[in-house]
């Protein structure tokens, strides 16, 4: 899909994107630690951006495949102006905590191919909510050096309480004493989502974002837009 007139041409990922990625899961623990301390936490005016990114990944059920979406969406419909796909077989195998081996690569790939560079990118997964602080949203926002924060559907580490049931309520998701992402209620009387810091954004901003891109609906629509298209892509696969 191209991008409408006045969009800004997308870059290819520096250098770092072309790692060799770890295959074995005691290195790629050690690089989730060695990474983490690189995570930059930055404020975003939630309000000036225009361009956003969703990512999801779709397993298939018949075989090893996956497909890997990327969709930006413009202000302030929120309408999809640019998307990428990506079929592939992770490499590496399935380990909790580990997930970003076996997605990031994909995702690169398909931000790699897009024509339009987003102000943000939101992926469908963790960030600093992470057992090592070092989740998907991280590796992603640390290859690319772009603002990403990570939506997640269900806790992955920490706990918090219910927040108040009006949309924007929320409370935060502490693990081992630190405040690593928001409990957020995006939609009034439904279940909150986890949102957390992934690179170059910080938890309010971050926060401010999720809210700004789920007018309607529980999950954010880049999250929405590209978890259709992985599904879509990979049926026709």
């Amino acid at each position: 899909m191209d991008g409408p007139p006045g969009t800004r041409p997308h870059r290819a990922p520096g250098p770092v994107a072309q790692r060799e990625w770890p295959t074995d899961a005691g290195e790629a623990r050690s690089l989730q630690e060695r990474l983490a301390p690189l995570v930059r936490q930055e404020a975003v005016d939630a309000g000036a951006v225009s361009l956003v990114a969703g990512l999801d990944v779709a397993y298939s059920a018949d075989d090893d495949r996956l497909a890997a979406a990327a969709v930006v969406l413009a202000a302030p419909e929120w309408g999809a102006v640019d998307s990428a796909t990506v079929v592939s077989r992770p490499r590496f195998p399935y380990v909790p905590g580990l997930f970003a081996f076996r997605e990031a690569p994909a995702l690169l790939e398909a931000v790699a191919r897009l024509r339009t560079e987003p102000d943000v990118l939101i992926c469908d997964g963790f960030g600093l909510a992470h057992p090592r602080r070092f989740g998907l949203a991280c590796h992603v926002g640390l290859e690319l050096d772009r603002p990403v924060l990570g939506v997640g559907k269900t806790p992955f580490v920490g706990r918090s309480a219910e927040p108040a049931p009006e949309r924007g309520a929320w409370t935060p998701l502490v693990d081992d004493g630190e405040v690593v992402g928001r409990c957020l209620r995006t939609r009034a009387g439904v279940k909150p989502v986890y949102v957390s810091v992934g690179h170059r954004v910080d938890l309010v901003s971050a926060t401010e974002l999720t809210l700004r891109v789920a007018p309607q609906y529980r999950i954010p629509e880049p999250v929405r837009h590209a978890d259709r298209l992985c599904r879509e892509r990979l049926a026709a696969a």
